[in-house]
């Protein structure tokens, strides 16, 4: 029987760990398709995936997970995307819309627009949330209820593929925003990226004979430095440029602050950090209710 809120009838999900597998029950949650098949290296993944509810068939073979799907989500590591979407250069399937999880967009987009045939619709997203948990054992259904998601079309992009697409996300509770690639991977360099490079750099300078005196301060501020180290190396040079304008901005600051703290000027330093703790402030209202 007809579901009203389908809107795909099979959905193929190329990487079942936390982030896809979190989508494979927040679909059948939603009741947004009739089948959602999980496809990945390996069967223990997959097996875990479909024990937990996620996916309803798991499969290591590409080109047979993709049959019949009308809509394929690739929900890899960036550059095990970039690869996917070679593979699917090949492919001719009228009306099948992808779209992925891709923490950089320009790189994706660019590829996809690129080397996809005409007949798949691509529309770039990146949902707005995750975890520094790895594998669908971590798997939660709620994920992308009351996140955002960026969506980045271009004037390529198929007007039905990306209403539909937005149609997808918002069904699953996340509200959505439009930019273009290259705003998306310069917003999330600040936003995201650097935050976690600076986590990894406090996490890697910190002694190790220090580490059992660690506080709560420090385990909040690196929390995110537990992530997938493939993931973010990965992220750091696909989205380099504005990765490295944003490293660079930080580096300043903190020469700054340093500069401040050699120089015992009370004043310079106590403006730096209250500037800081406004905007923080703001951050936090900004997000209020």
């Amino acid at each position: 029987m007809f579901n009203r809120k389908e809107l795909f009838r099979r959905v193929a999900i190329v990487g079942v760990g936390f982030m896809g597998a979190s989508l494979g029950l927040a679909i059948k949650k939603k009741g947004l398709a009739r089948e959602v098949i999980g496809i990945g290296r390996q069967e223990t993944a997959l097996n875990e995936a479909k024990k937990l509810g996620a996916i309803d068939e798991g499969t290591i073979d590409f080109n047979k997970g993709i049959i019949g799907a009308d809509l394929i989500v690739l929900a890899t590591p960036v550059n095990t995307i970039l690869d996917i979407i070679e593979i699917l250069g090949k492919e001719h399937r009228r009306g099948c819309i992808i779209t992925d999880l891709g923490s950089t967009k320009a790189a994706i987009v660019e590829r996809a627009e690129k080397v996809l045939h005409h007949s798949l619709l691509f529309v770039g997203s990146h949902p707005l949330v995750g975890s520094e948990k790895k594998g669908a054992l971590y798997a939660n259904a709620q994920l992308y209820e009351g996140g955002s998601c960026v969506m980045t079309p271009t004037d390529k992009t198929n007007r039905l593929a990306k209403e539909k697409i937005k149609q997808f996300w918002t069904q699953l509770g996340s509200s959505v925003k439009f930019m273009t690639p290259q705003e998306h991977d310069q917003v999330l360099a600040y936003i995201s990226h650097v935050p976690h490079l600076m986590a990894f750099a406090i996490m890697k300078a910190l002694p190790d004979n220090y580490l059992d005196h660690a506080t709560q301060g420090l385990k909040d501020t690196t929390r995110i430095a537990a992530s997938d180290p493939q993931v973010w190396k990965d992220i750091a040079l696909s989205n380099h440029k504005p990765i490295l304008k944003a490293l660079d901005e930080a580096v300043k600051v903190l020469a700054v602050i340093r500069k401040a703290i050699v120089a015992r000027d009370a004043e310079a330093l106590t403006d730096i950090l209250k500037q800081s703790k406004d905007k923080r402030e703001r951050l936090d209202k900004s997000h209020a209710g």
